[in-house]
């Protein structure tokens, strides 16, 4: 097992744990969630042996093999099938030395036969159709198994890294954010992979339904501490939330208890008659074990703004064809976006899908065909390739005010505010930003400019879990039109309410949902049949059921966009009510000069604590009436 005593580490001299204990057994699958920048990578550091704790024990079995990622991969003339059987290094040294056996007739022929048993033992015979089905579920073709790697482009190699590590027989498996370069096909494929997978898994992901679907532990890295939780990620959250509403609970009764306290010692240590009990009431106050407040807030806050017009349609394609240099890489043979749509598209990759959003966004790749832009269209596109665009000399705030520079400066800042740019980040250059502080500058960027239709291409790359949420709560609210590309189930299924399908040079309605989906791809080839999943599928057609859905969905919107401006509204008035406490917390408060000031903010948190109440009531309501709601299947 790997055990941890009372570890510790840093980097760059921030500490970021400390004093950390935990064992994980074989059979552990294991997410290992945080903050960016909260210590998930350096742990991997740790284990790999290319980081040293400060203090601390971090122990493995000398025996267990560690397989991992490669970051980088070579331009080689190898093939991808070669390359992946490098991962088992045992075998490729069997395999060498079964090969110089046959050109060396004088060796041992007893150890020549060990050789042989052993290879049997590891299934070394069977290792090239192992390699090849591992390929395969990561989207390579058969043809592609001879080409060499230099032929393959950077997101592939990394799905080469990837065969690679699964293809090592290791004891511990090391995975950091293995979803960034698969489609949902090969994601869906990673998770029946792992769920087999013997050894003891440590996964780093920002994709809480792969999470759910893979791990059943949770290792979660906050304050410099490390706690282990049983379950996925669903069963950590909401473990998490029920220990910090104690931990809150806590924190707020002891600070008011010190409140309490101080008051007494300030008003009576200078009296004879009470020198002794103040006196005990101030040893007391030094015993008392601090509680921390809990930090349960997202630090992103952040809603579509409304678009000042909404045309309808808002973009239609007829008779399209879409490619590149005169290649024909998808048809289409209709599409007209509304207000209000919401439209995920599904397919492998590089089937087209990416094409397809290039040309809602602007002509440049439609062949032929038309494109036909509604009066006062205004496009939001967001894709990894622009985050280049960003100038890197230039602020958030600079930017920002370069798209509107009559709106006055605190405006944008507490704009910036909600994507977690606060302080002197929102002023800093964005040239070092990290790739995640940068997806999230050009989110703020597209949010700012009022978009009444928004295209997204993989939007979440980059994006930490508190982040993918935020954005999934501010898309459900948003009322323009919407088409997007990604591979996050959650964010597609929360968010689109219908789907297109790429695929055999065709972008068609797909009739049904992600569970439906799912099923199709697991139908033999050549059986493009969508799948009848339920007896209610069989009686209605599809189009009833469409319209049946439609009808829930509208049902649902305004509850749910109501729901969304709560909780920030609750966010506010939560982060408000901190940050009176921390000044109830305050000896000076309780001097008799700052009566008015005490008695203004006894006020004032009253109010925010009946709003607080209010807003809490009327979110239970609305939830109480959604939950009545029928589900949209």
């Amino acid at each position: 097992m790997i055990q941890c005593k009372q570890l510790s580490f840093s980097r760059a001299g921030k500490t970021l744990v400390d004093q950390a204990s935990f064992q994980l057994h074989p059979g552990h699958r294991v997410g290992l969630t945080g903050a960016n920048g909260a210590g998930k990578s350096s742990l991997f550091a740790l284990l790999q042996g290319q980081l040293l704790p400060d203090s601390g024990e971090l122990l493995l079995p000398p025996d267990w093999v560690m397989a991992h990622v490669a970051q980088e991969t070579p331009a080689l003339e190898q093939s991808a099938l070669e390359y992946t059987l490098d991962g088992d290094t045992e075998l490729r040294d069997l395999q060498h030395k079964l090969a110089l056996a046959q050109q060396d007739a004088g060796l041992d022929q007893t150890l020549v036969g060990e050789w042989h048993q052993r290879l049997a033992e590891i299934d070394g015979y069977s290792a090239e159709a192992r390699a090849s089905t591992l390929l395969a579920g990561l989207g390579f073709t058969q043809d592609q198994l001879a080409r060499p790697i230099k032929d393959f482009s950077g997101g592939w190699r990394m799905r080469l890294n990837l065969a690679q590590a699964l293809m090592c027989r290791s004891d511990v498996l090391l995975l950091d954010e293995p979803t960034n370069h698969l489609d949902i096909e090969a994601v869906i494929w990673l998770e029946s992979w792992l769920n087999t997978y013997r050894g003891t898994l440590l996964l780093i992901s920002h994709d809480r339904e792969f999470l759910d679907n893979t791990v059943n532990h949770i290792l979660h890295i906050e304050q410099c501490a490390l706690t282990l939780y049983r379950g996925g990620y669903s069963d950590f959250e909401r473990q998490r939330s029920e220990r910090l509403a104690l931990q809150q609970a806590g924190f707020q009764k002891q600070q008011a208890q010190m409140a309490h306290l101080q008051q007494y010692i300030d008003r009576f240590r200078a009296q004879a008659t009470k020198a002794k009990q103040a006196q005990s009431r101030i040893k007391a106050l030094e015993r008392m074990e601090l509680i921390s407040a809990a930090h349960v807030d997202s630090p992103f806050s952040f809603t579509f703004r409304a678009p000042a017009q909404a045309p309808d349609p808002l973009l239609v394609l007829n008779h399209a064809k879409l490619g590149y240099a005169n290649q024909v890489l998808v048809t289409l043979a209709h599409l007209a976006i509304r207000p209000g749509e919401r439209i995920g598209l599904l397919g492998k990759n590089g089937a087209g899908k990416s094409t397809l959003i290039k040309t809602l966004a602007q002509s440049a790749t439609l062949l032929a065909g038309d494109r036909v832009e509604g009066k006062d269209l205004r496009i939001g596109y967001f894709a990894q390739h622009q985050l280049e665009q960003l100038i890197a000399t230039d602020s958030p705030l600079q930017h920002l005010q370069r798209l509107d520079p009559n709106t006055r400066e605190q405006e944008l800042l507490d704009f910036l505010g909600g994507f977690d740019f606060r302080g002197n980040m929102a002023k800093a250059p964005c040239g070092a930003f990290s790739g995640g502080e940068k997806s999230r500058m050009a989110l703020a960027m597209l949010i700012w400019n009022r978009p009444n239709l928004i295209l997204l291409d993989e939007p979440t790359n980059h994006l930490d879990l508190e982040m993918r949420h935020a954005l999934s709560l501010a898309l459900q609210a948003y009322e323009g039109g919407m088409v997007m590309v990604s591979h996050d189930r959650t964010l597609l299924g929360t968010c689109c309410e219908q789907f297109m399908l790429v695929a055999e040079g065709k972008a068609t309605v797909f009739d049904g949902d992600l569970d439906d989906y799912k099923t199709y791809l697991q139908q033999p080839a050549g059986n493009s049949a969508l799948p009848v999943t339920t007896a209610a599928v069989k009686q209605n057609s599809y189009h009833q059921q469409k319209a049946d859905r439609q009808a829930r969905l509208a049902e649902r919107r305004p509850l749910v966009k109501k729901l969304a401006q709560l909780e920030i509204r609750m966010a506010a008035l939560t982060e408000a009510e901190a940050h009176m406490q921390k000044q109830l917390a305050d000896p000076d408060i309780y001097q008799s000069e700052h009566k008015e000031a005490l008695q203004g903010l006894l006020i004032r948190q009253a109010e925010n604590q009946k709003q607080l109440n209010d807003v809490e009531g009327e979110w239970l309501d609305l939830q109480t009436a959604l939950e009545a709601l029928p589900e949209v299947a």
